[in-house]
């Protein structure tokens, strides 16, 4: 995939495409990361590049849930809640069983938004949750692919800037090393240090 989404033929292909693209911006910022560099958040920030993977792929599943009208999972013992783990990539945890996890929720939203046959379909909002409207009864498919690409590109520009901090990498660079691009008058690929 490039840095560009290819041309889409409908409503529904252009918002999992352009989903699709932010999801590979977002793991681009790890190309050639360590495991204990994916952990590390280098700036006054808590965020770390394996973490935002980490934290937009439950997002992402959590989005599904909703949609799907499915039980969310109760929180781990000795963790706030859901959201207060996402943000960081454990010990216990890999760079790869990450990005492989964020694989598997990829294909699964693919597949529920294909079995849908309206992107307007009412979505209910989940009650007493603090950061959803107590006003509005629905959102529609739409507008819940829309949220997850606006909420996926948020935080691959996280990414960008802590891998920046990580080793200089920028994101042109670093797309053109995983796209194994030949260097460029205005962009050479990333390569390790």
């Amino acid at each position: 995939m490039s840095a560009n989404v290819r041309p889409v033929t409908d409503e529904r292909d252009g918002l999992l495409a352009f989903l699709a693209q932010q999801r590979h911006v977002l793991r681009t910022a790890a190309y050639g990361l360590t495991d204990e560099q994916a952990r590390r958040a280098p700036s006054r920030s808590a965020l770390s590049v394996g973490g935002l993977i980490k934290h937009v792929a439950a997002t992402e599943r959590g989005w599904l849930d909703v949609l799907l009208q499915r039980e969310r999972p109760e929180s781990p013992p000795g963790v706030r809640d859901l959201y207060s783990g996402d943000f960081q990539l454990t010990q216990g945890e890999t760079l790869a069983e990450v990005c492989a996890r964020y694989e598997r929720v990829a294909r699964e939203t693919e597949a529920a938004i294909a079995a849908i046959p309206d992107l307007g379909r009412p979505v209910p909002v989940p009650k007493g949750v603090p950061w959803f409207p107590a006003d509005v009864e629905a959102w529609s498919v739409r507008w819940v692919l829309l949220h997850l690409i606006q909420e996926t590109a948020r935080h691959a520009g996280h990414a960008d800037i802590v891998r920046e901090h990580l080793d200089g990498s920028t994101a042109f660079a670093l797309l053109a090393a995983a796209e194994r691009r030949l260097p460029a008058p205005w962009v050479r690929p990333w390569e390790p240090g």
